[in-house]
């Protein structure tokens, strides 16, 4: 199976706070974030709501989009979500459910 790293966006709600990471493992991190394991910024705010993701084949490329998409205003962010997900709902449980 070819390697898959995912640029990701979390929320605490529609048009709430956000957080942008990347990983080589999208389910288990989400996880993470819902359990609160991840100490700081995300647990603090309560944004573990999976809005957004895509796949990258290569890591180098994966961190590129989400340096890029960190320096976004939050508009943009926003319409990204809305692109294809309009109502911001939690995507984690689709994505388990295909397993990944």
């Amino acid at each position: 199976m070819p390697n898959r790293f995912y640029v990701y966006l979390l929320a605490s709600g529609p048009c709430g706070w956000l957080y942008v990471g990347v990983t080589n493992d999208l389910i288990r991190r989400v996880a993470e974030h819902k359990q609160g394991l991840i100490p700081g910024y995300t647990s603090e705010r309560g944004i573990d709501r999976l809005v957004w993701y895509e796949t990258h084949q290569y890591i180098d490329q994966a961190i590129l989009r989400e340096k890029r998409i960190k320096r976004w205003r939050r508009e943009w962010k926003f319409a990204l979500v809305e692109e294809s997900n309009p109502r911001w709902g939690d995507l984690y449980g689709e994505l388990r459910a295909r397993g990944g």
